[in-house]
């Protein structure tokens, strides 16, 4: 279980996560809505310690995390897939793939050939092109290369940051699948940062909604209504 208890974060002076608590159960799909520049993306790295000034406690598993660099995080059990997916271009599809293993802690080390087996299977278009850089992929294909890349850390809780935006329509849904895959076959536990309310009402058990950087709403995602749709959503 993630759960976070009254975590604030900052830009320089500037308080952008604004004392924020909320847990994340094992094995759950916990969806953060909000328009854009609200405090999303920003929460998530605040989770990963990727803020260079962050106040409150963080726990995974019911150990303290608040004062880990983010290696140690990701070592602890989370996998992160940012905005823009930050793949290596110049290495191949394999090659990035592999560096998630090296975010593993001791405990998983063993089975990385099986591992990496599991996530072309997920994606076999990665299978197909594992010798290709990966800066040569279209922008679906380095989703889901960022996305396989995180699975090889081991995670506990995948992070994943609009990982949808701006791709075609067709690995869209690939990716959707995946996802719903993980978390209802594997029991993965899933944070996601989405716009697609359809996907949430869908594959998410529960919700919060992100505004000027606190919790304006929150509960079961299958509860999402149009009115709160258009109150905080709708731009």
């Amino acid at each position: 279980m993630l759960k976070l208890d009254k975590v604030s974060s900052y830009y320089g002076e500037s308080k952008v996560v604004k004392d924020i608590s909320l847990e994340v159960k094992d094995g759950k799909f916990f969806a953060i809505l909000g328009k854009n520049g609200m405090g999303k993306t920003t929460l998530l790295k605040t989770i990963m310690g990727l803020m260079s000034k962050i106040e409150g406690k963080i726990s995974l598993a019911k150990n303290d995390i608040s004062k880990m660099p983010t290696y140690l995080r990701a070592k602890s059990g989370l996998g992160y897939v940012p905005q823009g997916r930050g793949i290596m271009p110049q290495f191949t599809v394999e090659e990035n793939i592999t560096i998630g293993s090296f975010a593993r802690d001791n405990e998983n080390k063993n089975n990385i050939n099986e591992d990496f087996e599991f996530v072309l299977n997920l994606f076999p278009i990665l299978r197909e092109f594992k010798k290709r850089r990966g800066g040569d992929l279209s922008g679906g294909q380095q989703q889901q290369l960022a996305i396989a890349r995180a699975l090889l850390t081991k995670p506990k809780i995948l992070l994943l940051d609009e990982p949808t935006e701006g791709i075609q329509p067709n690995i869209v849904e690939e990716i959707e699948n995946v996802l719903v895959k993980l978390n209802k076959e594997y029991k993965l536990s899933i944070i996601l940062v989405e716009q697609s309310i359809g996907f949430i009402k869908k594959a998410a058990d529960d919700f919060i909604i992100i505004e000027r950087g606190e919790i304006a709403e929150k509960g079961k995602a299958s509860s999402i209504s149009d009115k709160l749709v258009q109150k905080y959503l709708t731009v």
